[in-house]
């Protein structure tokens, strides 16, 4: 999961294509003069090491190995079981498959020169600081921690990063889609007009949720912790922070105020997330954005998207999401759009491509940053006022600063 110290930016490849043609003449000196150009050059490849090599984590390691940039160096995760099946399933050698909890401590020593971190996110302020003092480019999920003091450490570990020349991404999809991006690049432009209500969705079934044992160990696989608060931050947080994000990207601006309730509608929790969410955020001009979560099994609309977000402005209407139909309209600026396809997975793909480029010395990668910690801090402020059921202020979290501590009594380090 680290970077050698003495290593700097690797090279970057001579992005050369070379076609071959073999009929006519025309063709035949082409195919001359093109034999006198340099030879295209290998990718580079990139030492990555994986923490967290789960269901999700085994999965994007496969994406990353699919690019052709990278070779998976090393894996971590807390189950030696689940090392040993991601270093046979993605290549890692033998002697570089870890576990434990300080299992990415021995990978940071192994000789990887970046990380994708795809544990339970109350890990993730340790592990983006330790990968950036050890001189790693940093690849994270969302969302960044789980607390407000958990984001304030990944965002020092960020700017930490980019005084150093590494990078850092935090793999978020829906920017990366090009009818998103299109339709969010008019409304900057101001396409919309005036935004005078906005609304969001996210339509999810809930994780396994088992009755508690003795440790924390049973609630570390298969996404049960995205049901325990204080690992995994909460539905709202863990997931709903997927329109969030995007919302605030919309809109290139952070609500100051929310409120709103929240429930358990899984049958039998064991864990402390409520799976429903019926929230109103507000902005300091008074703009009203309404976000409603629902995560259980159950159908929803047939033509609804999974998760979108929608600006209703004084000039025109805009829609984007993680699926579904994405578009502007009305006004000069209207776009027709068209559908989000596999976003998923091509975000990944896309996020992934995006990150070998920076760390080899290509262009940098979207500044991923802000919207990550911003989109952290807003569903924290939607989490806690459904719970106390009041208005609760952004400047108000920030300022409890309440940290959620996990017991890992028990754990094998």
């Amino acid at each position: 999961m680290s970077r050698s110290q003495a290593g700097g930016p690797l090279p970057s490849p001579d992005a050369l294509t070379r076609r071959r043609f073999v009929a006519g003449a025309a063709g035949a000196a082409i195919a001359a003069a093109a034999r006198r150009l340099p030879a295209e050059e290998p990718r580079p490849i990139v030492r990555l090491g994986l923490v967290g090599a789960g269901g999700r984590g085994r999965w994007i390691g496969r994406l990353f190995r699919d690019h052709g940039g990278y070779a998976l160096h090393a894996v971590a995760d807390y189950f030696p079981d689940v090392a040993e099946a991601a270093g046979n399933d993605l290549g890692a050698d033998p002697a570089r498959r870890f576990s434990g909890l300080d299992g990415y401590r021995r990978l940071l020593a192994s000789g990887v020169q970046a990380v994708a971190l795809e544990t339970p996110p109350c890990f993730f302020p340790a592990h983006a600081r330790a990968a950036v003092e050890a001189g790693v480019h940093v690849y994270m999920a969302k969302p960044i921690a789980v607390d407000v003091p958990g984001v304030r450490q990944v965002e020092a570990a960020a700017r930490l990063a980019q005084a150093r020349g590494l990078s850092f991404l935090v793999d978020y999809q829906m920017p990366t889609d090009p009818h998103n991006v299109e339709i969010v690049r008019r409304a900057r432009e101001g396409a919309v007009g005036r935004p005078l209500f906005a609304r969001s969705h996210y339509w999810g079934g809930a994780f396994p949720d088992p009755p508690r044992t003795a440790t924390l160990e049973s609630r570390l696989r298969h996404l049960v912790w995205c049901n325990d608060v204080a690992v995994g931050g909460g539905y709202h947080v863990n997931a709903c922070i997927h329109p969030v994000q995007a919302m605030l990207w919309a809109l290139g601006r952070t609500p100051v105020r929310a409120l709103g309730a929240s429930r358990f509608v899984r049958p039998e929790p064991h864990g402390d997330s409520h799976d429903a969410f019926s929230l109103t955020y507000e902005f300091d001009d008074g703009l009203l954005w309404s976000h409603v979560g629902k995560h259980w099994a159950g159908l929803t609309a047939p033509e609804d998207a999974f998760s979108a977000c929608e600006v209703f402005g004084d000039a025109a209407y805009l829609r984007i999401g993680y699926s579904g139909r994405a578009l502007l309209r009305g006004g000069p600026q209207q776009y027709a759009g068209g559908d989000v396809q596999n976003l998923y997975q091509a975000g990944a793909v896309r996020n992934i491509a995006a990150f070998h480029k920076a760390v080899t010395g290509g262009p940098p990668a979207a500044d991923t940053l802000r919207l990550a910690v911003d989109s952290a801090l807003v569903t924290i402020l939607g989490r806690e006022a459904a719970l106390r059921r009041e208005a609760l202020t952004l400047d108000q979290v920030l300022k409890e600063n309440r940290r959620l501590d996990v017991d890992l009594t028990g754990l094998k380090a």
